[in-house]
């Protein structure tokens, strides 16, 4: 995981399109008061679908910034002074949101998942790399102090021997058939469902404890996948999948679901000479470590923060301008192709298809 350098800049200027609920949590913890930040964050503009739209969102939000406010999202994309734009648009959204600002020339930050599809995700990278810009998706939860921690416990320290099963579940009490059939949570012309929404935590888990093992990685094979999907409304509200290494010998369960929310320790991986749990509010969210040693120590690692945790993927975004990277290492451009065309395979197995996947 790249650390914050000397290069990093003192300011990064956000462009923020969207007014919904994981932009409003991105801002606050822009405008989160740190000591110790590397780079002062700034709330530069906002785009809604009208400027009294985003004056509100602003007012409830991050009170303390005086953004330029546009009622257009194109305003945010031409404005000079936007350094890089994140997009919080639903994701059936994103394809297009993502290409108008990448033919702009502006450097962006796009929710998870970044597309519907893999077809969609390699168009916009190829996009990025032709206008030369910054681009990435905003998988926040990999850029955690936690995540780093726990792959220097698994391929590093061998904390826990050789590491042969992980189950990890993220579960949300958001039941499909209770909502509008037109609700963004439940619509497919959407991409509604577990797996795109929830179940890319799931398997965000499963690469940091399996693909980056040095084994897997060296071994060059994709995991054999095994899933099952149960739908309602046209959506999945459960998916269930087997990810299977054969190079570790070594399996991971990864389960999502609309229909009731996960626990506290949402995953548990097995190693030869114990277990190491990783807790917290949601697999999106970790926030302590709990490791057992089959000698019957025991250790817990905190990892508690104030605020969302969105600033580090924002600092780390802003050494990687500082440089003059194009793309993040923590979450390179190949891992989002790669877990795109994943969750592809999921739904093809199991026959859900979104209107977007005849486009392009």
């Amino acid at each position: 995981m790249g650390e914050i350098t000397k290069s990093t800049p003192e300011t990064l200027r956000w462009g923020i399109i969207g007014c919904g609920l994981i932009s409003s949590w991105f801002v606050a913890d822009i405008v989160l008061p740190r000591s110790s930040a590397p780079t002062k964050h700034i709330v530069q503009a906002l785009g809604s679908s009208s400027k009294s739209k985003a004056q509100a969102f602003i007012e409830k939000h991050c009170p303390s910034a005086t953004p330029t406010l546009y009622d257009s999202y194109s305003g945010v994309y031409a404005d000079p002074d936007v350094d890089v734009v994140y997009l919080g648009t639903p994701h059936a959204l994103h394809y297009q949101n993502a290409l108008d600002a990448i033919n702009a020339g502006k450097n962006v930050l796009c929710e998870k998942p970044l597309t519907i599809n893999a077809k969609q995700a390699d168009a916009l990278i190829a996009a990025a790399r032709a206008k030369n810009v910054f681009f990435m998706e905003a998988v926040w939860t990999r850029f955690y102090p936690l995540v780093k921690k726990l792959g220097e416990l698994l391929h590093t320290e061998k904390a826990i021997g050789d590491i042969s099963r992980a189950f990890i579940d993220f579960g949300l009490d958001m039941p499909i058939s209770k909502l509008p059939p037109d609700a963004r949570t439940a619509d497919p012309a959407l991409g509604a469902g577990a797996l795109l929404d929830v179940g890319i935590y799931t398997l965000t888990w499963a690469a940091v404890i399996f693909d980056q093992h040095p084994v897997q990685k060296a071994s060059g094979q994709e995991p054999i996948v095994a899933s099952s999907m149960s739908l309602t409304g046209g959506a999945d509200d459960i998916t269930s999948v087997i990810l299977n290494y054969p190079a570790l010998h070594a399996h991971a369960i990864c389960t999502c679901s609309m229909n009731c929310r996960s626990g506290t320790e949402f995953a548990r991986i097995e190693g030869s000479l114990g277990t190491i749990f990783v807790c917290g509010p949601g697999a999106s969210k970790p926030e302590y470590l709990l490791v057992k040693k089959k000698d019957g120590q025991e250790e817990k690692l905190d990892f508690k923060f104030e605020g969302w945790g969105f600033f580090y993927e924002q600092d780390a975004i802003a050494e990687c301008l500082a440089k003059g990277e194009k793309e993040c290492s923590v979450m390179p451009l190949a891992e989002t192709s790669r877990i795109m065309r994943l969750m592809d395979k999921i739904r093809a197995a199991n026959g859900l298809k979104y209107l977007q996947d005849d486009e392009l």
